[in-house]
């Protein structure tokens, strides 16, 4: 939480605990809120870089507790060499480890790919399923790994809980829980439905740029007249949400 020093002068003091007029469960302002989102970035896009659905779901395993940008960076030569299941398993495991050491855990995600490549063959012909228990059985991919293929590959409205998202939606009010499906599930019964495919980007993007842990960044936070969180530190007017503000920290 940032020190009081940093609080522009002209900043109204932050209104007393418990006594906020927006109710966290509100419709409307869920509703807002995800209008903002829109308004701010229609088309929302993961930062995983892939070319089919195979290079998507093989970089969504190798970017578990990894960087989006270190992922990008040792994909981007193997995804020329290996942009198939057959490929893949071709390449073989010493080499994909080589062409992975960056990320970390790279010896037990490369055999985790080399595995998930030899089902997709032995069981799918070659293409990734778009069912979720047939993903969620393949080696190294788990619920939150299989919701952002149905996602992003196929267009379905699912909601991948990351750390960011988990945040989010707890500071935002828009669902409570301890585990990842707990908020999950909370997500899916208050987010209209118009907004659910992109929602899951929103929220990831909201959490990576803005709404960070350590100090979120209200002050250019085009929610910040919405947000009902204890973090909170800015309490004046909110930008317009003309671009999502997409800065690194």
């Amino acid at each position: 939480m940032p020190p009081k020093s940093t609080r522009p002068a002209s900043t109204p003091a932050p209104p007393s605990r418990g006594r906020t007029t927006k109710s966290k469960a509100d419709p409307a302002r869920i509703a807002e809120i995800f209008r903002r989102f829109a308004r701010a970035n229609p088309e929302p896009k993961g930062e995983l870089e892939h070319v089919n659905p195979y290079t998507l779901l093989v970089a969504v395993v190798l970017s578990a507790q990894a960087t989006d940008a270190g992922v990008n960076k040792a994909t981007q030569g193997l995804f020329k060499v290996a942009s198939t299941p057959a490929k893949m398993v071709a390449l073989g495991l010493d080499e994909l480890q080589e062409r992975i050491k960056t990320i970390g855990l790279y010896r037990n995600k490369a055999k985790n790919v080399i595995a998930l490549s030899e089902r997709l063959l032995a069981e799918h012909g070659g293409h990734v399923p778009k069912d979720r228990e047939a993903l969620e059985a393949l080696p190294g991919v788990g619920r939150k790994t299989a919701n952002v293929v149905l996602n992003i590959a196929f267009g379905e409205s699912t909601l991948a809980v990351d750390t960011h998202v988990f945040r989010v939606a707890h500071r935002l009010g828009l669902a409570a829980g301890k585990t990842p499906l707990d908020v999950e599930q909370g997500l899916l019964k208050v987010i209209p439905e118009p907004y659910l495919r992109h929602a899951h980007h929103w929220l990831i993007l909201h959490g990576r740029y803005i709404c960070q842990a350590r100090k979120p960044r209200c002050n250019v936070c085009i929610l910040s007249d919405l947000c009902t969180s204890e973090d909170k530190w800015f309490h004046g007017a909110p930008p317009k949400p003309a671009a999502m503000q997409k800065v690194s920290p």
